[in-house]
């Protein structure tokens, strides 16, 4: 039975025409071409701006992902028919919420899914880049190791080492959790302080001043969303306020780094290393930073996992179906829509 104070919109009379920017996970292709009139990406190729202007004119749904930039001026562009942005992936600043709002679009999203998966990843690179693993498989892949050495390719040891996490929502508190099994002492900053009692399951201690944290920490690791006020967030003048032979690791915003500082606090021998699996003008890479030691890159692999992007096709799918019937979909990314 229909909740009225939960009802957006009447419900559609036939089946939603949703179209999809990207390639899924072909049970869930499948299960939306049972349900929907849809049309699938058939190439996996990112759509130009004027590829999904058309797509958004011909379409109720629209299913992009982080790789799709939907500004003000594509939603103006949009039709009268589009009244819902089903992304797949937990991220939304790619998507203008305030010129959605404006034309009555929702726009929900994929909470929750890739929480573990990008927290493993992100404990990989704390692992791989202090203890040197991408600089010992390049020097045995090139041919070029001449066998054990006492000081050959030396690292640096985690345990009791103190990891500053910036931004403390779930996949920093996941980070958190593992860490903390490997000796690692945990600072967090955060908007809002945690509960008491979710910092002491963590064993994280609240650090109201964004400054003092990035100068005080060994290992730095950045979990916050990309946005006006974290644009740059590390800059030159943070990076040469780090320890001398700090590590930095960001599976976050590829933005929230200013890459050419970094490169350069790298090249200068202040920075140790740092793990990348973002970067800020995605698919290109900086080449500057495929030669320097300690350095490990990686192409967006955090969510990259068959169960989690099973699971957020099924999120999509549960989002259109809400909202065909004219219900309030559960991820639903605005406020204040009846």
């Amino acid at each position: 039975m229909a909740i009225v104070s939960d009802t957006v919109r009447p419900p559609l009379t036939g089946r939603p025409r949703v179209r999809v920017t990207r390639r899924l996970m072909p049970a869930v292709e499948a299960r939306m071409s049972e349900l929907f009139d849809c049309v699938l990406s058939p190439d996996d190729a990112p759509l130009s701006r004027a590829e999904l202007v058309a797509a958004m004119q011909d379409a109720d749904v629209l299913v992009p992902t982080v790789t799709d930039r939907i500004d003000a001026e594509t939603i103006a562009a949009a039709g009268d028919r589009l009244g819902l942005i089903a992304s797949f992936g937990a991220g939304y600043d790619h998507i203008d919420l305030a010129a959605a709002k404006a034309r009555r679009i929702v726009v929900t999203n994929t909470p929750g899914v890739f929480t573990d998966d990008t927290a493993d990843v992100t404990l990989a690179l704390i692992l791989a880049v202090p203890r040197r693993l991408v600089d010992g498989q390049r020097l045995v892949r090139h041919g070029k190791w001449k066998g054990w050495s006492p000081t050959g390719l030396l690292g640096s040891r985690i345990g009791g080492r103190k990891l500053g996490i910036v931004g403390m929502g779930r996949i920093g508190q996941a980070v958190a959790h593992r860490a903390r099994a490997f000796g690692l002492e945990i600072v967090y900053h955060n908007r809002h302080r945690l509960p008491d009692s979710l910092e002491n399951m963590l064993g994280a201690t609240y650090e109201p001043d964004l400054g003092a944290l990035i100068a005080g920490v060994d290992v730095l690791t950045l979990h916050c969303p990309s946005s006006a006020q974290t644009h740059h967030l590390v800059n030159a003048a943070r990076l040469a306020s780090m320890k001398p032979g700090s590590f930095i690791i960001n599976t976050a915003r590829g933005d929230l780094i200013d890459e050419s500082a970094l490169i350069a606090a790298i090249e200068s021998g202040h920075i140790a290393g740092a793990g990348l699996d973002v970067h800020a003008r995605e698919p290109a890479v900086d080449p500057r930073l495929f030669d320097l030691p300690g350095v490990v890159t990686l192409p967006h692999l955090g969510s990259a996992t068959v169960e989690g992007r099973e699971i957020a096709g099924e999120k999509v799918i549960a989002n259109i179906r809400f909202w065909a019937d004219g219900h309030r979909p559960p991820d639903q990314v605005l406020d204040g829509w009846r």
